[in-house]
């Protein structure tokens, strides 16, 4: 008995030894008895590296790092600055890319750090821009809301809107703000009249050039025309700038007048709508797209039929994230209570379809409301929506930045996996901290980003002003501008 108990200690000792020695080979995830004995190393070591290089850069981050934890000579490949600048291309585009490169305190920093803290946002700075007329006249935008912002071909581009006394607007103003983010505006007003005086309007980047659809006038007429702008650079003319009615076919194959809907643009080539406050004030929950030719002379609407679908609403925001998925959020429904529902719309596959994102609302910090109307939605970089601004269902008006992160969603399609499942979607949401100068609450205002992702601009919305006899409710238009940094540490 003792003889054997002997024995069966050795083998287990001699296991041990053998489990050890496995433990300090240059890389045992794919290590073989034939090639260890043969050359010592792994077949996957042997790989020319620029195939490594390729086949890392179609695996997601989380396979990246645990691939580096194999063996040293694959860490030193997996952590190189040039495969984690390809990746930041691969899941950023080329155009926050080439941004950060000419940023002076960012561009020192290795593209992994970058790629680290542009996932761990927390904060951005704001600045009040300077704003001037090119002729020194003093003539500039005057205070509004629910007008459109958008930067098209290096300009800002603002249209229309609403102002004190109920009236609309329908002039059209542009500043120039090229590839760098600049510290004054000098806006150059270019015409009044076309499109027809409006607030509410949707109105979209495609190309290089602007799409608008509809609107309320202050005769609470809504409108469902579309139009293209153009910014035009002349060499003896300067810039000029022309608005011209869409060819669109038959009226009856338009979507029905509306306004405080949202819109965006899919795949840089078609406009999206979805809801918005319709004839008789009828809260609407139908979904458009507009197929434009390539010279942008026709364009023809389409319904989108899909169920389960979003509820009815208006004041929403409808932003488009790359490839095939568009997120909506909030608005007001038809019992005038402010939402806080998310909403996916996928294109993929040939077929439209609407799923709910659910989210765990204890994981939003106490004190805080998410449930808004009026607010933007915009895609920065990495992919992500930043909200700011809205008000809630007592029409108090807000100045928080929040996050809607959706790399969850992105990491489910490179699994192959759907996110039309019923999940909870645990950390969705994050709060971003404000720096630098304070901007008054608002709701209803202006706001695009740049190419880059990294820099939003506001103009104008309704604030908390000071209560006068002729203004019961404390409410008045705001007419600054202002220039949001998405904060990343050097």
């Amino acid at each position: 008995m003792s003889s054997e108990k002997e024995g069966g200690r050795k083998r287990k000792q001699s296991g041990i030894q053998s489990s050890q020695h496995k433990k300090t080979e240059p890389c045992p995830m794919a290590e073989s008895s034939t090639t260890s004995s043969n050359n010592g190393s792994s077949p996957i070591t042997r790989i020319p590296q620029d195939h490594l290089f390729s086949i890392l850069l179609l695996l997601p981050v989380e396979s990246i790092l645990s691939f580096a934890m194999t063996c040293k000579k694959l860490k030193s490949l997996a952590y190189s600055d040039s495969l984690w600048e390809s990746i930041c291309k691969r899941d950023w585009g080329q155009t926050p890319v080439d941004s950060i490169k000419g940023s002076n305190h960012l561009q020192q920093l290795p593209w992994k750090r970058l790629y680290q803290q542009v996932y761990q946002l927390d904060s951005v700075f704001c600045r009040r821009l300077l704003v001037e007329s090119p002729d020194g006249d003093g003539i500039l935008p005057s205070p509004r809301a629910s007008h459109s912002l958008n930067l098209v071909s290096g300009f800002l581009v603002l249209f229309g809107g609403g102002c004190e006394g109920g009236r609309h607007l329908d002039d059209t103003w542009i500043a120039y703000i090229g590839n760098n983010f600049r510290t004054t505006l000098k806006w150059q007003k270019i015409n009044s009249g076309i499109p027809s005086g409006r607030f509410g309007h949707s109105c979209v980047v495609i190309g290089d050039s602007l799409v608008l659809f509809g609107g309320i006038n202050d005769l609470g007429i809504r409108q469902n025309d579309t139009w293209i702008g153009q910014v035009t650079v002349h060499e003896k003319l300067g810039i000029t700038f022309s608005w011209r009615l869409l060819d669109i076919g038959p009226i009856a194959s338009s979507p029905p007048p509306r306004g405080a809907h949202a819109g965006c643009c899919i795949e840089n080539k078609r406009m999206l709508i979805h809801g918005g406050i319709g004839l008789s004030g009828v809260r609407l929950g139908d979904t458009w797209v507009l197929n434009l030719s390539e010279d942008l002379y026709l364009g023809t609407w389409r319904e989108i039929t899909a169920q389960p679908s979003p509820p009815p609403r208006s004041g929403h925001s409808l932003t488009h994230i790359g490839g095939s998925q568009t997120i909506l959020f909030g608005g007001r429904g038809t019992g005038f209570e402010v939402l806080n529902d998310v909403w996916i719309l996928d294109a993929s596959e040939g077929r439209w379809r609407w799923s709910q994102l659910l989210f765990e609302i204890r994981n939003v910090p106490q004190g805080f409301s998410l449930p808004r109307v009026g607010h933007s939605a915009s895609l920065i970089i990495g992919r992500r929506l930043l909200i700011y601004g809205g008000e809630d269902s007592y029409r108090n008006r807000k100045d928080d930045f929040w996050v809607l992160d959706i790399s969850s969603m992105s990491c489910l399609k490179m699994q192959g996996r759907s996110v039309n499942e019923n999940r909870t979607y645990r950390r969705m949401w994050r709060k971003l901290e404000s720096k630098g100068e304070k901007l008054n609450c608002r709701s209803f205002h202006g706001a695009c980003v740049d190419d880059s992702g990294r820099y939003l601009y506001v103009y104008g919305g309704m604030v908390d002003g000071l209560v006068q006899p002729a203004d019961p409710s404390g409410l008045r238009f705001d007419g600054e501008s202002f220039l949001l940094e998405l904060v990343m540490q050097s």
